[in-house]
């Protein structure tokens, strides 16, 4: 066997070759002969040193010395099982943490509880000090200072500290003693003595909570490559974002404002979004970047590119708040999270999408304030705004709204609702989905995967007497039919279609597979829609458009000088623009119409008609308004094709 030289052990371990043996009392009867060896390898072996303590002794004691019940305590094999007994955590939150553990292996059941929001890590953290028979402690958050050792914390680096969860706390004597949020981890501990350059280390096991708050205090909140997460969120209060269950209960996203990075992030994503009045998020991973891309104004800009190596992170956390399966990665999914993020209540769609570099993630705000706007302040003229009152208070027929997606269709329905009597009438609406919810309004929720569709939720409402009818979309025959006929028997239905102008809505009706004599006699009148972006008050000005430009406006009707932009400041973020108004094209079908639409007339020679009876197009009603100083020209022909 092999042979060690005792005295150099116990020199490291701080004990005098000089330290006398203990003396042995004269009471104590000498003890037995020790059995003669089998050989001289093991009389040497069984020699005594001379001054050497004890096995067991003083030395050894000061190293370790176990608690009474720390033998039961570390004789518990299944620490989950432990946590459920001391109230660290619940039973769903084990199961849930065990569920996760499965779909992400290489890491432990303790890491996978801490990134649980609702967790209380201080309790699961003691709970694992027990375990591994290591003290816990809590870090002074009010003397941060004093809390750690700075020069060693330089030596170990914050990136470091960041990553693996350990602190330098103090020096005592010859050893130093380090907080580890994983103290089982040996070769993280080496690599811990290596970088302070000091040989005897002392555990303790700390929050994951303090670790953070030292590391931020010190500005170590970076988690990415090179960028500096802490630095970023550093407005980012606790009470900023709070996230709603399905239930009642509300859960508070930042009640642990430094928990985690991606939490944090997240947060710090949707906080953003909601200032600068993002209608959606777009969260991009590519090749080599992460790109999330806000849309204002119906315009897209990046706003900011996080760690590459966040994506999966970030996800995941989006597919929490939106109860969607973590797991599932190669299938889209939707979802819906209820949020409230500083005082304002948020409704999020949240939408992924598989690609060859991670999943998109989508998210569109329902904010509940855009929603509630009232028909005069849509940007109808005063003309337009007469007609369309008269026309919602028409007993029967339907009214339709086209345009395409995100160009305000549901807002003016909502708002056309809400102008009507709730008290007399019986309104009704079926949509998909539900976006807003309206007050006195019976709303029904469509879901074709279990044959809830338009046309069978329309026909029950039929047979509940309703007197007002919302279809979300008409998408097929068998809706155009059903509504056609609610419309011809005395109900006022009010719709939406995907058409690029009022007159093809018509003939997209009868190409669906409606008769156009029906057609010609259920539809009143049809408002096509776009929105386009407002000149920003703030740097209002006259503009001074090109030649080109001002030979446009000349043979449109318009003076040159009349023209006004933006030139661009901090409250519009320098692009001229800050929000948005509708302009709109009103097709009313009178009698001479009807009769026009019964010989089922093409598109363009239909929209010629209408013109020369008087309907205002999309473009001339936007160049109006560019007259008005209201949009700019550029923004008009941005969104209205050229024959409009």
């Amino acid at each position: 066997m092999g042979k060690y030289d005792l005295d150099e052990l116990l020199s490291e371990l701080g004990v005098s070759e000089s330290t006398p043996a203990a003396p042995t009392p004269a009471s104590t009867p000498e003890p037995a002969p020790a059995p003669m060896p089998t050989s001289a390898e093991s009389t040497e072996a069984q020699a005594p040193v001379a001054g050497a303590p004890k096995l067991g002794g003083e030395a050894f004691r000061s190293i370790y010395t176990p608690d009474d019940d720390d033998t039961a305590t570390r004789g518990s094999t299944d620490i989950g099982e432990l946590l459920i007994q001391r109230g660290a955590v619940t039973a769903q939150q084990l199961t849930l943490g065990q569920t996760v553990l499965k779909q992400s292996p290489g890491h432990r059941l303790v890491d996978v509880l801490l990134d649980q929001d609702d967790v209380n890590r201080n309790a699961v953290q003691t709970i694992v000090a027990e375990h591994a028979g290591l003290p816990f402690e809590r870090l002074n958050r009010d003397d941060i200072d004093a809390a750690v050792e700075g020069k060693l914390l330089q030596r170990l680096t914050i990136p470091f500290a960041k990553q693996h969860g350990v602190l330098p706390l103090r020096i005592e004597g010859d050893r130093v003693v380090i907080g580890a949020v994983r103290p089982d981890d040996v070769f993280l501990l080496d690599d811990v003595r290596r970088r302070v350059g000091m040989a005897a280390l002392t555990v303790v096991v700390v929050s994951p909570d303090d670790v953070n708050a030292v590391l931020e205090h010190f500005g170590g909140g970076a988690v990415g490559d090179d960028v500096d997460i802490d630095d970023i969120l550093g407005d980012i209060d606790e009470d900023d974002v709070q996230v709603h269950d399905h239930s009642i209960d509300e859960v508070d996203l930042e009640k642990q404002a430094g928990e985690s990075p991606v939490i944090r992030y997240v947060n710090y994503i949707l906080q953003t979004a909601a200032k600068e009045g993002a209608s959606d998020i777009h969260i991009e991973p590519g090749e080599k970047k992460l790109k999330v891309r806000f849309r204002v104004d119906g315009v897209m800009f990046e706003a900011m590119q996080p760690p590459k190596a966040m994506a999966a992170a970030i996800t995941s956390r989006l597919k929490i708040m939106g109860n969607l399966d973590i797991s599932e990665r190669r299938l889209p999914q939707d979802g819906r999270i209820r949020a409230t993020i500083q005082s304002r209540r948020l409704d999020l769609r949240l939408s992924t999408l598989p690609t060859p570099n991670g999943e998109k993630c989508v998210l569109r705000i329902l904010d509940t304030r855009s929603i509630h706007v009232d028909l005069q302040d849509l940007g109808f003229d005063e003309r337009t705004l007469s007609i369309w009152q008269r026309q919602i208070e028409e007993p029967h027929g339907i009214i339709l709204v086209t345009g395409p997606t995100g160009s305000g269709k549901t807002t003016t329905l909502y708002a056309s609702l809400r102008q009507m009597d709730k008290q007399r009438l019986n309104i009704s609406t079926v949509e998909d989905p539900i976006e807003y919810h309206l007050d006195g309004v019976t709303q029904t929720q469509m879901h074709e995967k279990i044959g809830m569709t338009f046309a069978r939720a329309l026909k029950a409402l039929l047979r509940q007497d309703p007197d007002v009818i919302m279809l979300g979309e008409i998408r097929d025959h068998e809706t155009a039919h059903t509504a056609v006929q609610a419309a011809l028997t005395g109900h006022l239905v009010l719709s939406t279609l995907h058409t690029n102008d009022a007159p093809s809505s018509i003939t997209r009706l009868v190409n669906i597979g409606l008769e156009p004599f029906l057609v010609g006699a259920a539809v009143n009148a049809v408002l096509a829609q776009r929105l386009v972006r407002r000149i920003c008050e703030h740097c209002k000005e006259q503009d001074k458009p090109t030649e080109e430009m001002a030979e446009f406006l000349e043979m449109n009707g318009l003076a040159a000088e009349s023209m006004f932009k933006g030139t661009g400041c901090d409250r519009c973020r320098n692009t001229g623009y800050s929000g948005r108004v509708g302009i709109y094209e009103m097709l009313v079908t009178d009698d001479q119409l009807r009769d026009v639409i019964a010989r089922n007339p093409n598109v363009s020679e239909f929209r010629r008609m209408c013109i020369e009876r008087g309907m205002t197009s999309l473009r001339q009603d936007g160049l109006s308004k560019a007259a008005q100083g209201r949009t700019t020209v550029q923004e008009v022909l941005r969104v209205t094709e050229s024959n409009a």
